[in-house]
């Protein structure tokens, strides 16, 4: 079953934690891969991890849990509690100390530090966590359920690939969709400092990552064919869960920004999502929006614990999967969010642009600032496909995109929409950013139950206008 799962933040840290508490990173308080953003700190490990969805499931779903990876960007951090620390809900805790590698880490082994070197046969990271993850099949309990989580870092950087593939896609390009090293000329500035035309050694560059990225993934595949086959050999595989999906999605070259995430377009916010398992048909595929809020709700439900109970602002899209939801009450908008991240000072390789950006590689292209700070409604209903973003900074930018009509979001549609598109968007703009639980999950403003609070106070509506506008 495939489903269009997007994310809201599109940067690791608070993307994982989204997922692991099923809330919006305004309420978990994670707001990048810092400690100081709460990436792993004690205040996280205070506040949500007692709450995660796993710690739920081993609490009251009797369930066996192991975690396998990449957890959190900060996690080992000796001012959070080092390679010591076990977050609560893991029986069995493989952790990679910090950031992503695939040789001369350390892994936490429920506690203890384990270094690895960089012989492939023993340390290559993506083959370790393949071997710990077959050994917890075959050893784990009979009599309890299971919940496994496996994180690889691959594909992300610095895209070391197993040597039995380094040779793969030599001819590999990234794609030249009709936004690749193009000019975001209507765009919030940071895409408009982009140098366009690219420069070739950072076309060269960003397709040659590219190619590693994939060679990486492999490497990958071997890990989910060896799960697939243990559950197939153990008689588990027709009453197991399956989901594979990942934390942020990535550019190269799209508005002739050479290679990040961090931006408010569909190639940083999208991100696969495949799911197997009980009662689920084979080869259909959902257009229903589905968010990473939604992991933890919806793999409780496959538990039987009853989400109404937990503070999560995601929904449970197992009834989309099954065939028991109506698609008419699922959701249709949900909120992007993202806070930018700078240097105080200069980056004494690119001294002209000053203080205030950060990522600026190659060719002194920037990737992130601190007024990268934004958040959008991103819509999809019967009527509209539609995103709404605000940039927190001294413009007050706006930027909306038709994605019907517009997929690659070439043309920023703000000063020419309705202006009663605008000003509804906007008022849902500001209750999802301060929604929590329950709140989150109320109609949009392209949903058919959609109720307008203005409407009480107004004396002309406007509604037909709005709905016929992006028809």
């Amino acid at each position: 079953n495939k489903g269009k799962n997007i994310l809201l933040i599109p940067l690791c840290c608070p993307s994982r934690a989204s997922i692991l508490t099923g809330k919006y990173p305004h309420n978990h308080h994670v707001i990048n891969n810092t400690l100081e953003g709460n990436c792993s700190s004690q205040a996280w490990q205070k506040t949500q991890e007692p709450i995660t969805f796993p710690a739920l499931l081993q609490k009251y779903g009797y369930y066996q849990t192991f975690f396998a990876g990449k957890y959190l960007n900060e996690y080992g951090n000796k001012q959070a509690g080092g390679v010591e620390h076990v977050p609560p809900g893991w029986d069995y805790w493989f952790a990679l100390e910090r950031n992503s590698k695939y040789y001369n880490y350390t892994l936490s082994v429920n506690g203890k530090a384990e270094r690895h070197g960089q012989n492939y046969s023993e340390d290559y990271l993506t083959d370790v966590l393949a071997n710990i993850s077959i050994d917890f099949l075959q050893y784990k309990s009979n009599y309890r359920p299971f919940f496994m989580m496996v994180s690889t870092p691959a594909p992300h950087s610095p895209w070391t690939a197993a040597p039995q593939y380094e040779g793969q896609f030599s001819s590999l390009k990234a794609p030249r969709d009709p936004n690749f090293n193009i000019h975001g000329k209507d765009k919030h500035w940071l895409i408009r400092q982009a140098k366009t035309p690219m420069t070739n050694s950072s076309v060269e560059f960003l397709d040659n990552a590219y190619r590693k990225r994939w060679r990486t993934l492999l490497s990958v595949d071997d890990l989910v064919e060896k799960v697939v086959k243990k559950l197939e050999v153990r008689g588990e595989l027709e009453n197991t869960y399956i989901i594979f999906t990942s934390d942020n999605g990535y550019h190269t070259g799209q508005f002739s920004l050479p290679m990040d995430k961090r931006q408010l377009y569909e190639f940083d916010i999208r991100v696969p999502l495949l799911v197997r398992g009980p009662n689920i048909k084979p080869n259909q595929t959902s257009p229903l929006l589905v968010a990473n809020i939604d992991l933890g709700p919806t793999v409780l439900d496959m538990a039987g614990y009853d989400i109404n109970k937990t503070q999560m602002d995601g929904m449970s899209f197992l009834p989309v999967m099954t065939g028991k939801a109506n698609g008419s009450m699922w959701r249709t908008d949900f909120l992007v969010e993202y806070e930018g991240e700078g240097h105080n000072v200069s980056d004494p390789a690119c001294p002209i642009l000053g203080p205030g950006v950060s990522e600026c590689f190659p060719d002194c292209v920037c990737e992130d600032s601190y007024n990268n700070t934004y958040a959008c409604v991103r819509t999809l209903s019967q009527t509209a496909n539609l995103q709404y973003c605000e940039f927190d900074d001294n413009e007050v930018f706006v930027e909306v995109y038709n994605l019907t009509g517009d997929p690659f979001q070439l043309t920023n549609i703000a000063k020419t929409i309705d202006q009663e598109v605008l000003e509804r968007m906007n008022h849902r703009l500001m209750m999802l950013q301060s929604c929590s639980g329950q709140s989150c999950r109320t109609p949009g403003v392209y949903d058919s139950r959609f109720f307008d609070p203005r409407l009480m106070f107004s004396q002309n509506p406007h509604i037909s206008r709005l709905r016929q506008t992006l028809k």
